[in-house]
């Protein structure tokens, strides 16, 4: 079963020290480890880091790339209140 987490959770992990967490389509994602395999370099998954990435996301990949990196990086969920 996959954990839930609300956007404060997410927040928290802001840095890779801290576990690099990002949103994309209400599912959470643990990036930390993908930092620096990252086509397009560490920088901007940094940037992104505790936050809702979706719309950077979906602007630079597609679906594909979801389904390659999903089972090595999804940890969660959102948690249905804090899809506000």
């Amino acid at each position: 079963m996959s954990k839930e987490f609300t956007t404060k959770d997410v927040g928290e992990h802001n840095t890779v020290d801290k576990g690099l967490y990002i949103i994309v389509d209400n599912n959470v994602y643990e990036m930390s480890s993908f930092v620096d395999e990252h086509p397009g370099g560490a920088k901007i998954l940094k940037r992104v880091g505790g936050k809702d990435a979706s719309k950077q996301f979906w602007k630079y990949h597609n679906e594909s790339v979801l389904k390659k990196y999903s089972e090595r990086l999804k940890v969660g969920t959102l948690k249905e209140s804090a899809k506000l």
